[in-house]
Order: structure tokens, then sequence, then C-alpha cells
């Protein structure tokens, strides 16, 4: 069998195929998704001040930015790992990629380096923790979620050498630019998650490299019949969410006007925006417009919680729920379907 056939066409492909019982319920369950969706965005139209402003929702498509970036990341590693967070697709050191890459951004700021060399030294940054968890998981064989763990605290620990724990302010045109708003009133960070999206979708909906992801990480047997280079495949999902890290650390610089501590705290809201991503799916599967429209969802989502003056003790009890139900749901469904 050649390695040029494609063993995983693309999701919105594959929803054609006749199907058993399985399709129905992966139906319901992405249908009654957004529908939940719809209703808690209502409710919120309804009992939160100004949550259909124009102010408050660009502000939310800026606050969407960052996890949003982080979260296409590790659903492209979910898409090449398989959907079993213990053996296969999981990068828990995305929120500490990202705290330290804005802490390498912010520092050079600091030290008078030019915005192009100081977001170069942080895409590398992210590129190189992308590497480590590359070489830790294909080249060592350790399971992802023990090799993710380990460089998420390795990370997170020269983030507070570097930092000495404070903030490192930054302030430069590039940062103002990035950070501010169009006339009307949407942050130009919206922009970039839309366009980094459509541009990470067109990537693994429609060019051979995305498709043998799928590949790989839904049919690894066949894929190595196949003679793809799975090893190679999975390494490069991993460089590539490691990016995402490095991509969001400089947005982070923009939003909070430097590099902040506690980027860990972000680790939550983006597993739960990747894993909810592949509800809104036909298939149950990871994809990129999955993820996007996941993002909104949890950012509208904290926003009403906010706008309420709810404590954000329930807003993380709220996202531990939707992982529990995601993950749930999908497992059941794919059991159906064997």
């Amino acid at each position: 069998m050649s390695a040029d056939i494609q063993l995983a066409p693309s999701p919105d492909y594959l929803a054609d195929v006749p199907r058993t019982g399985g399709t129905s319920a992966a139906a319901i369950l992405r249908f009654g998704s957004l529908l939940v969706f719809a209703v808690i965005l209502a409710a919120f139209a309804l009992t939160a001040p100004y949550f259909l402003s124009v102010g408050n929702i660009g502000n939310v498509l800026g606050q969407s930015a960052i996890s949003g970036i982080l979260a296409i990341g590790l659903t492209v590693v979910l898409i090449a790992g398989g959907s079993n967070v213990v053996t296969g697709g999981i990068d828990l050191s995305l929120a500490a990629n990202m705290g330290l890459s804005a802490a390498v951004y912010a520092t050079l700021i600091q030290l008078g380096f030019s915005d192009p060399a100081a977001a170069g030294a942080a895409l590398l940054t992210g590129l190189s923790i992308g590497a480590v968890n590359a070489a830790a998981v294909v080249l060592a064989g350790i399971v992802p979620l023990l090799a993710t763990l380990a460089v998420m605290n390795i990370a997170a620990g020269l983030e507070l050498v570097l930092t000495q724990n404070t903030v490192v302010p930054a302030s430069t045109d590039f940062l103002t630019a990035i950070s501010s708003s169009d006339s009307f009133g949407i942050p130009f960070l919206a922009y970039i998650l839309l366009g980094f999206a459509a541009l990470a979708g067109a990537i693994i909906q429609y060019t051979p490299a995305g498709l043998r992801l799928y590949a790989v990480g839904e049919f690894p047997d066949a894929a190595r019949a196949a003679g793809l280079p799975v090893k190679r495949l999975l390494a490069g999902a991993f460089i590539a969410s490691g990016l995402c890290g490095g991509v969001a650390g400089i947005l982070s610089v923009s939003y909070l006007s430097g590099s902040t501590t506690g980027s860990g705290e972000a680790l939550l809201p983006v597993v739960v925006i990747a894993l909810l991503g592949s509800v809104f799916s036909r298939r149950l599967v990871p994809t990129i417009p999955g993820t996007l429209i996941s993002a909104l969802f949890v950012g509208f989502l904290t926003n009403g919680f906010q706008l309420l003056n709810l404590p954000s003790t329930l807003v993380s009890g709220v996202q531990g729920l939707l992982i529990l139900i995601v993950v749930s749901a999908t497992t059941l469904l794919r059991k159906r379907e064997a």
C-alpha cells in the first residue's frame, strides 16, 4: 500500500459514510451541545448586564485569543496522538510554555532588544519546548501524559528563575498595536485568533500532512502498514504545539503589558476547549473549527459568570465538569461504534 493513500480523509468527508446508530448518537450529542451553547448565551443575554454589547463581545474575543491559540496547539497533538489522553495525544506543558515564552520576550525587551529579536526568541523558546516533548515521547518512549507533565514543571521552573517570580513589564509600539482595537471596538487579538485558526484549519483539513496526522491518530496500525512516518508526524505535532505556545506567549505580553506569574492557571481552560471542540465535529474527532467554536463558548461562559459576579471557583468547577462530560460521552459513543 502506498504512503500517498489517504488513510484518514477529512472529518467532513467521513461524515457522509453510512454508519450504525453511533452516528445518530454523535449527531444528537453535537446538536445538543450547540443547543446548550445557545441556551446559555440567551440566559446570559437576559441576566448579565452589557453581555451583548459590542465592547463586551470584543473583549471576549480578545480574551479568547490566547487560550484559543494554545488549544489549537493541543488539538494538533490530539489529532496525531489519538483520543486516549493517557497513552495518546496530550500536551500539559502548553500553559507553562506560554509563560516561559512570555518571560523571554518581556525580559529581552527590558534589556533593550528589538521586537523582532524578542519575538524570534519567544518563538524559538516555544519550539524548543515542543522539541523536548517530541524527543521525550518519540525517542525516549515516555507516555505523553508523564512526559509533558515533566516538561511543564521544567518550563515553569525556568520561568521563575528568569523572572525571579516577579512581573516583568514590557511596552513597545508593536505590543500596543496588537492589544489595540479597531473602530468597531474589536481587538486585533481577535483577528489574530481567527487568522491563526483559518491557517491551521487549512493545513490540517486540506493538506496531505494534515490528513496523515488523522491517519496516525485514528489508524496507527494502518498508517505503519502504509509506510507513513508515524514517529516523525507525531514529533511534528508536538513541535507545532510548542510553536503555538510561543505565539501565545507573545500575545500574552501584549495583552498583559508584560510577563506575569501564574500562567499555569491557563491549562484547565485550554484542555476544556480542546476536548470540547471534538463535540462540535461530525465524527466526534478534534478539528480546528470545533476548537474555535469551543474557545468562544468557554470565553462567553467565563465572561457571563464574571458579569454576574459569580465566584471564579465556580467557573473552574464548571470547566472540570465539562471535561468529565465530554470525555465520558465521547468514550461511550466510541465504544458503541467499535
